[in-house]
């Protein structure tokens, strides 16, 4: 093992595909938090990425030691379809997942490191030499389901593995404004009550958003914020550091949260 202290856990938002091209204080963020973890607990011996655009019926696992880039976006310049992030696999790490979540889980090598996770890891971890094994968000289960897998898999930070999920607390396509560097007031908002509910560590509110104002505004399908439900089950009673706090295009939260970090 490379590394006997607890790893953090870690939810950043992702935004547009674009972000794994740019150089932006969004960008400038991620790379701080990378740098932090590599240097306050070396190495991650493999990280466990919960991704939005891996959203499944069941709760399934990679096991495969060259896992596939996902290309998953269209109509953006060649420049992003050119762009290589040729991580490992790790087949120890993906069975830790399997012995933790038991029946929860089986596994699926159909996928691969899809844009969610590799646009912001090659910031955070740009020489690309941290294995990933990505675990789907099930889109069949209950935020507290998500909450208590998010607990199962937070015996694996004690075993030097990072685990990380990649969404966005506020995310709708169907408002993007591409003239609005910032947020909506709506976003602003629902952004705002989002981060106190997690700083107080009321988790029981976060997995009732849908009871905030603007949340259907917000969070129209659950694909993007769920995966912060799986932090914070993998932190539970940890105070968040919270990074990023930025909002763009109108509708989408970049906003990230380290629990363990500081």
């Amino acid at each position: 093992m490379e590394n006997e202290k607890k790893m953090p856990a870690i939810f950043s938002g992702h935004g547009s595909p674009m972000l794994a091209l740019e150089d932006t204080e969004v960008t400038r963020g991620l790379r701080k938090i990378g740098g932090e973890v590599i240097e306050k607990f070396g190495k991650p011996r493999a990280i466990l990425a919960i991704s939005a655009h891996w959203y499944t019926r069941g709760t399934y696992v990679q096991r495969t030691v060259e896992p596939k880039q996902v290309y998953d976006m269209y109509g953006f310049p060649q420049e992003l379809y050119d762009f290589k992030y040729p991580v490992a696999g790790s087949l120890g790490l993906a069975d830790r997942v399997l012995d933790l979540l038991g029946d929860d889980v089986s596994v699926d090598n159909s996928w691969g490191i899809d844009h969610g996770s590799w646009t912001v890891l090659a910031h955070m971890f740009p020489n690309a030499d941290i294995p990933v094994v990505q675990l789907s968000v099930d889109g069949t289960i209950s935020e507290e389901k998500m909450y208590e897998i998010g607990g199962k898999l937070a015996a694996l930070r004690d075993e030097g593995y990072l685990v990380f999920a990649s969404g966005s607390v506020v995310h709708n396509l169907r408002r993007v404004d591409w003239g609005n560097p910032s947020g909506s007031p709506e976003t602003a908002a629902f952004n705002k009550a989002a981060i106190d509910m997690v700083e107080a560590r009321d988790d029981a509110g976060v997995m009732n958003y849908r009871d905030l104002e603007h949340a259907s505004y917000a969070v129209p399908t659950p694909e993007h914020f769920d995966p912060l439900i799986y932090i914070l089950g993998a932190a539970k009673g940890e105070k968040p550091f919270v990074f990023n706090d930025h909002s763009e295009l109108g509708s989408i939260s970049m906003t990230g949260f380290a629990f363990g970090l500081k």
